[in-house]
């Protein structure tokens, strides 16, 4: 998430520690069902924004306001999907069945091929996909203020160590990997239908920093880092490790508020990037639960 969300009006929705918690306890386990969708925004701007897109009668659809950064998006998101799974469990042992399965076609994409280390616990994923939604930047030519980006890949683009030579990502230094792949038909399907809209939306890579672009140098870096980057967030990448963790695929959608490069508060257009995401998430029902 870009440097915008730290103005006035957004910080003084910052969620509290206990939002994550308190969001999913409202809802009943009865409710759970093989088509839920939770949505990961960072802060409570955002959060309703989605709310007022998806309607009153979204009710497969949890939203919760996780914190801003990839630490809290992930611990945030993790926290969610471990509650409803453990609320789905526990349901269906006091009904003497067994655990709901997740046979949609969701569940056979490539991110939910490969289960995390969470497979085995005995917890079944109560969610069928996971979408980090919000504001950020987009990189000109890319991603113009006012559009939306759906992403076909999140990116930790500073998750690595400088080095005498350059940077070197986790997955040059084999640590790991500092990429997710979004569900490709997913993504597809939700630009397609976005696009039917009237929106204006592209696809790319969405990199997720622990500090948001300020400078042209910085800009030109990511951009060498992840040459198809569309996108500039804080969140993405931690909502779509916890979502693997526990196999179930992720998307990132993110309405464009400011270009990445030169910090320039008077160019940053927040309210008109809260309303395109709100646009946007009354998309989200007609896409993912049909």
């Amino acid at each position: 998430m870009n440097e915008q969300k730290q103005n006035d009006s957004i910080e003084r929705n910052r969620p509290e520690t206990t939002s994550v918690s308190n969001s999913i306890e409202t809802k009943s386990a009865a409710k759970v069902s093989a088509q839920r969708v939770l949505i990961v925004t960072a802060v409570d701007a955002e959060k309703e924004a989605v709310l007022r897109g998806l309607g009153d009668q979204a009710t497969q659809f949890d939203v919760i306001a996780a914190g801003v950064g990839p630490a809290s998006a992930a611990a945030g998101t993790a926290a969610a999907l471990a509650f409803a799974s453990a609320a789905a469990g526990a349901k269906a042992l006091a009904q003497g069945t067994a655990a709901p399965s997740q046979t949609d076609a969701a569940q056979t994409s490539a991110a939910s091929s490969r289960p995390g280390p969470l497979a085995g616990t005995g917890l079944t994923p109560a969610y069928t996909l996971v979408v980090s939604a919000g504001i950020g930047g987009g990189f000109p030519g890319r991603a113009d203020v006012g559009s939306i980006v759906v992403a076909d890949a999140m990116v930790a683009a500073d998750l690595g160590s400088q080095t005498p030579d350059g940077f070197l990502s986790v997955d040059e230094l084999g640590f790991g990997s500092s990429r997710v792949a979004a569900d490709a038909v997913l993504a597809a399907r939700l630009r397609h239908e976005l696009q039917r809209a009237g929106l204006a939306v592209s696809g790319g890579t969405a990199v997720t920093v622990t500090t948001a672009t300020g400078t042209a140098e910085t800009t030109a870096e990511l951009l060498r880092r992840v040459p198809d980057a569309a996108t500039e967030g804080m969140e993405g990448f931690g909502v779509a490790t916890a979502a693997q963790q526990f196999g179930v695929p992720a998307l990132e959608l993110r309405a464009i508020s400011n270009a990445v490069g030169p910090r320039d508060r008077d160019a940053w257009r927040i309210k008109d990037a809260l309303d395109a995401l709100q646009a946007a998430s009354s998309i989200l029902r007609e896409v993912f639960t049909s």
